[in-house]
Protein backbone atom coordinates (compact mmCIF):
# COMPACT_ATOMS: atom_id res chain seq x y z
CA UNK A 1 0.00 0.00 0.00
CA UNK A 2 1.64 3.35 -0.97
CA UNK A 3 -0.92 5.59 0.24
CA UNK A 4 -3.02 4.45 3.11
CA UNK A 5 -6.81 4.97 2.89
CA UNK A 6 -9.05 7.58 4.38
CA UNK A 7 -10.40 5.28 6.69
CA UNK A 8 -7.31 4.22 8.35
CA UNK A 9 -6.53 8.08 8.49
CA UNK A 10 -9.93 8.86 10.24
CA UNK A 11 -9.75 5.68 12.39
CA UNK A 12 -6.20 6.98 13.14
CA UNK A 13 -7.73 10.74 14.01
CA UNK A 14 -10.26 9.13 16.62
CA UNK A 15 -7.55 6.48 18.03
CA UNK A 16 -4.71 9.25 18.92
CA UNK A 17 -7.58 12.02 19.63
CA UNK A 18 -6.62 11.75 23.60
CA UNK A 19 -3.04 12.18 23.17
CA UNK A 20 -2.74 15.26 20.37
CA UNK A 21 -3.13 18.20 19.91
CA UNK A 22 -5.43 19.26 17.27
CA UNK A 23 -3.37 22.40 16.20
CA UNK A 24 -4.17 26.19 15.05
CA UNK A 25 -5.05 26.60 11.69
CA UNK A 26 -4.38 30.23 11.06
CA UNK A 27 -4.28 33.11 8.16
CA UNK A 28 -0.68 34.90 7.28
CA UNK A 29 -1.66 37.81 6.71
CA UNK A 30 2.00 38.45 5.35
CA UNK A 31 2.18 35.64 3.27
CA UNK A 32 -1.66 36.07 2.01
CA UNK A 33 -0.48 39.96 1.05
CA UNK A 34 2.63 38.23 -0.52
CA UNK A 35 0.97 36.17 -2.86
CA UNK A 36 -2.24 37.98 -3.48
CA UNK A 37 -4.56 34.77 -2.47
CA UNK A 38 -5.61 33.32 1.42
CA UNK A 39 -2.78 31.10 2.52
CA UNK A 40 -3.11 29.12 5.85
CA UNK A 41 -0.50 27.73 8.13
CA UNK A 42 -0.80 24.45 10.00
CA UNK A 43 0.94 24.85 12.83
CA UNK A 44 2.49 21.74 13.85
CA UNK A 45 5.32 23.70 15.29
CA UNK A 46 2.46 23.67 18.20
CA UNK A 47 2.03 20.36 18.52
CA UNK A 48 2.88 18.54 21.33
CA UNK A 49 7.21 17.11 21.31
CA UNK A 50 6.97 20.40 18.70
CA UNK A 51 6.48 18.76 15.59
CA UNK A 52 3.57 16.24 13.17
CA UNK A 53 5.95 13.37 14.01
CA UNK A 54 3.87 12.81 17.65
CA UNK A 55 1.05 11.74 15.24
CA UNK A 56 2.50 8.67 13.44
CA UNK A 57 4.24 7.27 16.58
CA UNK A 58 1.35 7.20 19.02
CA UNK A 59 -0.84 5.86 16.09
CA UNK A 60 1.95 2.96 15.68
CA UNK A 61 2.12 2.46 19.62
CA UNK A 62 -1.33 2.51 19.77
CA UNK A 63 -2.14 0.09 17.13
CA UNK A 64 0.79 -2.48 18.67
CA UNK A 65 -0.16 -5.91 20.03
CA UNK A 66 1.03 -6.05 24.01
CA UNK A 67 3.18 -8.80 23.07
CA UNK A 68 4.97 -6.26 20.54
CA UNK A 69 5.32 -3.24 23.17
CA UNK A 70 6.93 -5.81 25.82
CA UNK A 71 10.01 -5.96 23.86
CA UNK A 72 10.33 -2.38 23.38
CA UNK A 73 11.03 -0.22 20.29
CA UNK A 74 13.65 1.45 18.68
CA UNK A 75 13.40 4.19 15.97
CA UNK A 76 16.34 6.31 14.10
CA UNK A 77 15.31 9.97 14.16
CA UNK A 78 16.92 13.16 12.92
CA UNK A 79 14.71 14.42 16.43
CA UNK A 80 11.17 14.59 15.67
CA UNK A 81 10.54 11.28 14.86
CA UNK A 82 12.39 10.54 17.87
CA UNK A 83 10.50 12.65 20.48
CA UNK A 84 7.11 11.35 19.18
CA UNK A 85 8.27 7.84 19.80
CA UNK A 86 9.45 8.66 23.12
CA UNK A 87 6.05 10.63 23.90
CA UNK A 88 4.04 7.98 22.58
CA UNK A 89 6.15 5.28 24.66
CA UNK A 90 5.91 7.14 27.91
CA UNK A 91 1.89 7.28 27.15
CA UNK A 92 1.82 3.54 26.61
CA UNK A 93 4.82 1.89 29.14
CA UNK A 94 6.91 0.98 25.95
CA UNK A 95 10.46 0.78 26.43
CA UNK A 96 11.56 2.74 23.46
CA UNK A 97 15.64 3.60 22.30
CA UNK A 98 16.32 6.41 19.82
CA UNK A 99 19.38 6.61 17.73
CA UNK A 100 20.02 10.17 16.29
CA UNK A 101 22.99 11.97 14.40
CA UNK A 102 25.59 13.41 16.44
CA UNK A 103 25.16 16.54 15.15
CA UNK A 104 20.83 16.91 16.15
CA UNK A 105 20.09 19.88 17.43
CA UNK A 106 20.24 19.73 21.72
CA UNK A 107 16.44 20.78 22.15
CA UNK A 108 15.25 17.27 20.28
CA UNK A 109 18.25 15.50 21.93
CA UNK A 110 17.24 16.69 25.53
CA UNK A 111 13.80 16.41 24.94
CA UNK A 112 13.94 12.64 24.04
CA UNK A 113 15.93 11.83 27.15
CA UNK A 114 13.53 14.21 29.19
CA UNK A 115 10.50 12.02 28.27
CA UNK A 116 12.44 8.58 29.29
CA UNK A 117 14.12 6.78 26.11
CA UNK A 118 17.47 5.96 25.81
CA UNK A 119 19.87 8.16 23.25
CA UNK A 120 22.34 6.99 21.23
CA UNK A 121 23.97 9.71 18.95
CA UNK A 122 27.16 8.24 18.17
CA UNK A 123 26.45 8.10 14.56
CA UNK A 124 27.38 11.00 12.48
CA UNK A 125 24.51 11.28 10.27
CA UNK A 126 20.63 9.99 10.09
CA UNK A 127 21.02 7.57 7.58
CA UNK A 128 24.03 6.09 9.67
CA UNK A 129 21.55 6.21 12.66
CA UNK A 130 19.21 4.13 10.77
CA UNK A 131 21.66 1.45 9.85
CA UNK A 132 22.83 1.55 13.44
CA UNK A 133 18.83 1.30 14.63
CA UNK A 134 17.98 -1.42 12.40
CA UNK A 135 20.96 -3.05 13.73
CA UNK A 136 19.76 -2.53 17.56
CA UNK A 137 16.06 -4.22 16.30
CA UNK A 138 18.01 -7.32 14.88
CA UNK A 139 19.94 -7.83 17.96
CA UNK A 140 17.36 -7.25 20.90
CA UNK A 141 13.88 -8.31 19.32
CA UNK A 142 13.01 -4.77 19.81
CA UNK A 143 10.12 -3.41 17.06
CA UNK A 144 11.55 -0.69 14.65
CA UNK A 145 9.74 2.64 13.95
CA UNK A 146 10.39 3.53 10.47
CA UNK A 147 10.29 7.59 10.38
CA UNK A 148 8.37 7.49 7.49
CA UNK A 149 6.94 4.49 6.21
CA UNK A 150 4.58 1.79 7.48
CA UNK A 151 0.67 1.91 7.10
CA UNK A 152 -0.34 3.12 10.82
CA UNK A 153 2.77 5.62 10.85
CA UNK A 154 1.46 7.29 7.49
CA UNK A 155 -2.14 7.24 8.65
CA UNK A 156 -1.18 9.06 11.78
CA UNK A 157 0.19 11.87 10.01
CA UNK A 158 -2.16 11.74 7.49
CA UNK A 159 -4.34 13.39 10.34
CA UNK A 160 -2.94 16.87 9.19
CA UNK A 161 -4.48 16.79 6.17
CA UNK A 162 -7.51 15.78 7.77
CA UNK A 163 -7.65 19.03 10.04
CA UNK A 164 -6.71 20.84 7.13
CA UNK A 165 -9.44 20.17 5.00
CA UNK A 166 -12.03 19.74 7.83
CA UNK A 167 -11.73 23.36 8.65
CA UNK A 168 -11.09 24.81 4.99
CA UNK A 169 -12.77 22.57 2.55
CA UNK A 170 -12.03 24.42 -0.21
CA UNK A 171 -8.61 24.74 -0.31
CA UNK A 172 -7.01 24.11 -3.42
CA UNK A 173 -3.48 23.42 -2.74
CA UNK A 174 -1.44 22.09 -0.03
CA UNK A 175 2.29 23.01 0.94
CA UNK A 176 3.73 20.04 2.55
CA UNK A 177 7.44 19.87 3.62
CA UNK A 178 9.43 16.59 2.60
CA UNK A 179 11.70 14.12 4.16
CA UNK A 180 11.48 10.43 3.70
CA UNK A 181 8.03 11.15 2.78
CA UNK A 182 6.10 10.38 5.81
CA UNK A 183 3.75 13.37 5.95
CA UNK A 184 3.56 13.69 2.19
CA UNK A 185 2.37 10.34 1.95
CA UNK A 186 -0.23 10.16 4.47
CA UNK A 187 -1.53 13.62 4.00
CA UNK A 188 -1.73 13.03 0.09
CA UNK A 189 -3.64 9.56 0.89
CA UNK A 190 -6.44 11.54 2.69
CA UNK A 191 -6.69 14.49 -0.07
CA UNK A 192 -6.46 12.23 -3.18
CA UNK A 193 -9.56 10.05 -1.63
CA UNK A 194 -11.70 13.04 0.29
CA UNK A 195 -10.55 15.54 -1.78
CA UNK A 196 -8.61 14.89 -5.47
CA UNK A 197 -9.27 18.62 -6.79
CA UNK A 198 -6.45 19.62 -3.97
CA UNK A 199 -2.93 20.18 -5.91
CA UNK A 200 -0.17 18.26 -2.84
CA UNK A 201 3.17 20.24 -3.36
CA UNK A 202 6.33 18.98 -1.82
CA UNK A 203 9.05 21.24 -0.21
CA UNK A 204 12.69 21.09 0.19
CA UNK A 205 15.94 22.61 0.81
CA UNK A 206 18.40 22.68 -1.72
CA UNK A 207 20.58 20.78 0.58
CA UNK A 208 17.99 17.82 0.90
CA UNK A 209 16.71 17.20 -2.43
CA UNK A 210 16.58 13.67 -2.39
CA UNK A 211 13.20 13.38 -2.92
CA UNK A 212 12.97 16.32 -5.87
CA UNK A 213 15.97 14.89 -7.75
CA UNK A 214 14.77 11.53 -7.37
CA UNK A 215 11.19 12.77 -8.21
CA UNK A 216 11.98 14.26 -11.24
CA UNK A 217 14.37 11.68 -12.63
CA UNK A 218 11.98 8.84 -11.94
CA UNK A 219 14.59 6.40 -10.14
CA UNK A 220 16.75 7.01 -6.83
CA UNK A 221 18.83 9.68 -6.99
CA UNK A 222 21.39 9.85 -4.32
CA UNK A 223 22.84 13.20 -2.69
CA UNK A 224 25.45 14.36 -0.28
CA UNK A 225 24.98 14.27 3.36
CA UNK A 226 25.16 18.53 3.16
CA UNK A 227 25.03 20.62 6.87
CA UNK A 228 21.55 22.22 6.24
CA UNK A 229 18.83 23.97 8.43
CA UNK A 230 16.23 21.47 7.55
CA UNK A 231 17.76 18.54 9.42
CA UNK A 232 14.91 17.13 9.75
CA UNK A 233 14.42 16.25 5.92
CA UNK A 234 17.83 15.31 5.60
CA UNK A 235 19.33 11.94 4.20
CA UNK A 236 18.38 9.80 0.92
CA UNK A 237 15.13 8.20 0.35
CA UNK A 238 14.69 4.38 -0.74
CA UNK A 239 12.35 3.14 -3.29
CA UNK A 240 9.53 2.74 -1.06
CA UNK A 241 9.64 6.75 0.02
CA UNK A 242 10.06 7.14 -4.16
CA UNK A 243 6.84 5.65 -4.80
CA UNK A 244 5.05 7.85 -2.34
CA UNK A 245 6.41 10.89 -3.66
CA UNK A 246 5.37 9.47 -7.14
CA UNK A 247 1.88 9.13 -6.06
CA UNK A 248 1.68 11.97 -3.26
CA UNK A 249 3.65 14.68 -5.68
CA UNK A 250 1.89 17.16 -8.01
CA UNK A 251 5.23 18.91 -8.06
CA UNK A 252 8.37 19.56 -5.56
CA UNK A 253 10.01 22.58 -5.02
CA UNK A 254 13.48 22.99 -3.45
CA UNK A 255 14.92 26.22 -2.23
CA UNK A 256 18.30 27.54 -1.31
CA UNK A 257 19.07 27.31 2.76
CA UNK A 258 19.59 30.94 2.77
CA UNK A 259 16.01 31.51 2.06
CA UNK A 260 15.53 28.63 4.71
CA UNK A 261 17.04 31.42 7.20
CA UNK A 262 14.85 33.84 5.86
CA UNK A 263 11.75 32.36 6.29
CA UNK A 264 12.81 30.79 9.99
CA UNK A 265 13.24 34.69 11.12
CA UNK A 266 10.03 35.75 8.75
CA UNK A 267 7.92 33.37 10.67
CA UNK A 268 9.63 34.68 14.09
CA UNK A 269 8.92 38.36 13.15
CA UNK A 270 5.33 38.07 11.70
CA UNK A 271 3.68 35.54 13.59
CA UNK A 272 5.55 35.32 16.57
CA UNK A 273 6.33 31.56 16.28
CA UNK A 274 9.68 29.61 16.41
CA UNK A 275 9.73 27.07 13.66
CA UNK A 276 12.73 25.20 12.41
CA UNK A 277 14.18 24.57 9.16
CA UNK A 278 12.62 21.81 7.90
CA UNK A 279 8.88 23.88 9.13
CA UNK A 280 9.48 26.84 7.34
CA UNK A 281 10.00 24.97 3.76
CA UNK A 282 6.94 25.55 2.86
CA UNK A 283 6.77 28.98 3.94
CA UNK A 284 10.18 29.62 2.30
CA UNK A 285 8.92 28.45 -1.18
CA UNK A 286 6.15 31.11 -1.23
CA UNK A 287 8.89 33.89 -0.07
CA UNK A 288 11.08 33.26 -2.24
CA UNK A 289 9.01 33.06 -5.42
CA UNK A 290 10.58 29.41 -5.98
CA UNK A 291 6.05 28.42 -5.77
CA UNK A 292 3.52 31.08 -6.71
CA UNK A 293 0.47 30.19 -5.52
CA UNK A 294 -2.70 30.72 -7.53
CA UNK A 295 -5.59 29.86 -5.16
CA UNK A 296 -6.53 29.36 -1.20
CA UNK A 297 -3.16 27.55 0.17
CA UNK A 298 -2.18 25.87 3.20
CA UNK A 299 0.63 25.08 4.30
CA UNK A 300 2.17 22.85 7.06
CA UNK A 301 4.88 24.90 9.23
CA UNK A 302 5.67 20.78 10.67
CA UNK A 303 7.57 21.57 13.38
CA UNK A 304 9.32 24.24 15.93
CA UNK A 305 11.82 22.31 17.45
CA UNK A 306 15.02 24.86 16.97
CA UNK A 307 18.17 26.16 19.08
CA UNK A 308 17.64 29.47 19.68
CA UNK A 309 21.58 29.86 19.70
CA UNK A 310 20.64 28.60 15.83
CA UNK A 311 18.33 31.09 15.56
CA UNK A 312 20.60 34.28 17.11
CA UNK A 313 23.39 33.25 14.60
CA UNK A 314 20.73 33.33 11.73
CA UNK A 315 19.99 37.05 13.05
CA UNK A 316 23.08 37.67 13.11
CA UNK A 317 23.96 37.14 9.52
CA UNK A 318 20.97 37.92 8.14
CA UNK A 319 21.05 41.12 9.46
Amino acid sequence: MTLPPATAIEAAADRIAPYVERTRLIRSEGLSRHAGIDIFLKLENEQRTGSFKVRGATNVLASLPEAERARGIVASSAGNHGLGVAYAAKQFGVKATVFIPSNAPKVKRDGIRNLGATVNDGQPHYDAAMVAALEFAKKTGARFIHPCLGDELLAGQGTVALEVLREIPDVATMVVPVGGGGLLGGSAGFIKARAPNVRVIGAQSDNTAAMAKSFRAGRIVEIENLPTLADGLAGQVDQAALDIGTAALDDIVTVPESDLGRAMLWLLDNHQIKVEGSGAAGVAAVLSGRFAPKSKTAIVVSGGNVDDDRLALLRQSHA
